[in-house]
């Protein structure tokens, strides 16, 4: 029964695939701390020449926030940290007037603008991709903005709030944050291709990854020109196996103690009902969906040139703690986590994987 379910799930992703014309997709799910199901579907290549690997690599994005956020709370835990503490405590050169604190830098409830939207950003990418800004660039961006509102009295995503908690970081540390990272989270889990790259000889192994972007209407692959640097706070390198197991032990108590995982996952801002949320909340560097039919639903999408990537922890998917990654190598709007939730329906929807065995 087990390996019917993997063969629909696969056919189901493969079918996704096609209709969206995408190439591939790297697919990671663990229930109950087993891995279930770790393949890769469809092709590396646009031409669907070759196929694509289980272990292949790929940008997260944006799920790097939930890993500085793991590594924020583990300072907090450490005592090295504080979440109320302004971040003028840690960084004494913060030019702007009001208090921001890490809480609200996690929260995305910090006031400090973001560059995502910002016209010069994806003008300066498409004409230097090679040449990312650096990070006095950014912050004198944001500073040149100043605050869109009061700290904690709005939400807005922000990606220069977590280039300072970077900062935070490496300050408070000594560390660069991709030996934090590897401290904190890689190492103790014994990964071997989950990693920050610096610099485009870092990349090489990246499987490619699809976008207009760069030419505005046909497809290319971005993994030669496009810079990591490019995301200001760093992007983390995985496969969809290691980023599971790494969602998979967040929640599961192997990285934080519970205690401060529950403080990650209790929503600071509200946002409702969202695409496919039916409740969206923003904690300390994850998205929760308060409301799903699946429970207490907690995790991240990342979205970029090349890519769109999800990794979710459902609570009780058909009775068992489950963690599902999806990893795509083309740039179409959520559809990594369009694919994570289509995995779980099929999961939900299937008595036999009720009577699989797994200790709950």
């Amino acid at each position: 029964m087990e390996q019917d379910l993997r063969e629909q799930l696969k056919l189901i992703v493969g079918q996704s695939l096609s209709e969206s014309q995408t190439p591939g997709a790297a697919i990671a799910i663990r229930i109950n701390g087993q891995a279930f199901l770790e393949t890769g579907i469809g092709y590396q290549d646009h031409e669907h020449q070759v196929s694509l690997p289980t272990d292949a690599n790929f940008y997260i994005y944006s799920i790097t926030k939930t890993l500085i956020a793991t590594a924020s709370l583990h300072l907090v835990g450490e005592g090295f940290l504080e979440l109320d503490a302004p971040v003028q405590n840690y960084l004494t050169d913060f030019p702007l007037d009001l208090s921001v604190t890490l809480r609200q830098l996690l929260s995305h409830t910090s006031g400090l603008p973001d560059y995502g939207g910002v016209p010069a950003y994806s003008e300066a990418i498409k004409a230097n991709p090679s040449y990312p800004w650096s990070t006095e660039a950014f912050l004198d961006l944001a500073y040149r903005q100043g605050l869109q509102f009061v700290p904690g009295k709005g939400w807005a995503y922000s990606n220069i709030g977590y280039l300072l908690l970077k900062c935070i970081l490496e300050k408070t540390t000594g560390l660069s944050i991709q030996k934090l990272l590897n401290k904190i989270i890689f190492s103790p889990l014994s990964l071997k291709k989950t990693f920050v790259p610096t610099t485009l000889y870092d990349v090489d192994e990246l499987t490619p990854g699809y976008t207009a972007f760069f030419s505005g209407d046909q497809l290319q692959d971005m993994t030669r020109i496009y810079h990591p640097a490019w995301v200001a706070h760093s992007v983390v390198i995985s496969t969809a196996p290691e980023l599971a197991k790494i969602i998979d032990a967040l929640f599961t108590g192997q990285i934080l103690d519970l205690s401060l995982v529950e403080q990650m996952s209790r929503p600071i801002h509200n946002l409702g009902k969202y695409k496919l949320f039916e409740n969206l909340g923003y904690g300390l560097g994850l998205f929760v969906d308060t409301e799903s039919s699946h429970g207490k639903v907690k995790g991240h999408t990342g979205e970029g040139p090349g890519y769109s990537v999800a990794a979710f922890h459902f609570p009780r998917l058909a009775g068992y703690g489950t963690t599902i990654a999806a990893l795509v190598n083309r740039d179409k709007s959520d559809y990594g986590l369009a694919l994570v939730y289509k995995i779980a329906d099929v999961i939900e929807s299937i008595p036999a994987i009720r009577n699989c065995g797994y200790t709950n």
